[in-house]
Order: structure tokens, then sequence, then C-alpha cells
């Protein structure tokens, strides 16, 4: 286990617009905002069509990440999510998690990391600022490569 206090700075509402690419809108406001490491405690979306992680093949190893994707479209979204930044890149990297509920299906959802979507009607979202410490999110080579988000240097 591994915690941090965070030192939180400012807190943003945030809305995306019908048709946008919800990573970009996302990147896009993270740099005109100047935002390197957060959290976002919520989001509520409608998307035309996203793509979330998931599979319905076995899984060869089931301890191991899924990095296959399954697509759906009309769906209603409930996030949460963390923004670290890459020093390399100087990017931000998010870490998204959703419930989509597809409206054709009784609102059946399905829940996964979001790899990505397309707005429908609205994106409404709130993000908080960390200042310190810095947030990061290396690759683990002991854990498939994952990467794991890290507080500090």
């Amino acid at each position: 286990m591994r915690a941090h206090e965070l030192t939180t700075g400012r807190t943003f509402g945030v809305t995306f617009d019908h048709g946008e690419d919800f990573f970009t809108a996302l990147t896009d406001f993270c740099r005109a905002h100047d935002i390197r490491h957060g959290y976002i405690p919520m989001f509520l979306a409608g998307f035309a069509e996203a793509e979330i992680v998931g599979t319905c093949d076995k899984l060869p190893d089931p301890h191991a990440p899924v990095w296959s994707k399954v697509h759906v479209e009309n769906a209603e979204a409930l996030g949460v999510g963390t923004l670290a930044h890459d020093p390399d890149t100087d990017q931000v990297l998010p870490h998204i998690h959703v419930s989509l509920g597809r409206k054709e299906l009784s609102a059946t959802a399905h829940t996964s990391h979001l790899l990505s979507a397309r707005v429908q009607f609205l994106t409404e979202m709130i993000v908080v600022e960390v200042t310190a410490p810095t947030m990061t999110r290396p690759r683990n080579p002991h854990l498939y490569d994952v990467p794991l988000l890290t507080f500090g240097t």
C-alpha cells in the first residue's frame, strides 16, 4: 500500500460539447489551465460511442490485465479518474473508469477502463488540481508492465 497526503489547488467545473473527443477535450482543458496532476471525483456524460477494456474471450492468464476493447454506442456514463504527469513527454496521463448504460438495452451497464469516447450532448465534470506531490504513472515491469500511480519523485 502506498499513500501520500495531497495538497490540492484549484477546483474546476468543466463541460465538453456535443461531438467532442473526450480525451482530446480533457487534454485541451489540462493544457489551457496548466493542470499536471489531479483527480476527477466524478463526471456525468452521454457518449455517442465509447471503447472500454473488456472481452468475451477466455483469458489465457486471468491475473494479467486485459488489453482488448469493447465498443458501445448510445450510452449514459458516470466516471471517475486520476491525472498524472509524464515528465518525458510533458503530457497528462489520465486514468478513467466508467460505468456505461446502453440506452437501447434497458440501460444495461458495462463498467471498465475508458479507452476512447465521443461526447453525445454533454459531459459535466469536476476536476481537482493536485499541487503536491508530483503524481506520475511509471510502468511496472514486474506487474505486466502496468502503469501505476506514484507520488513524489
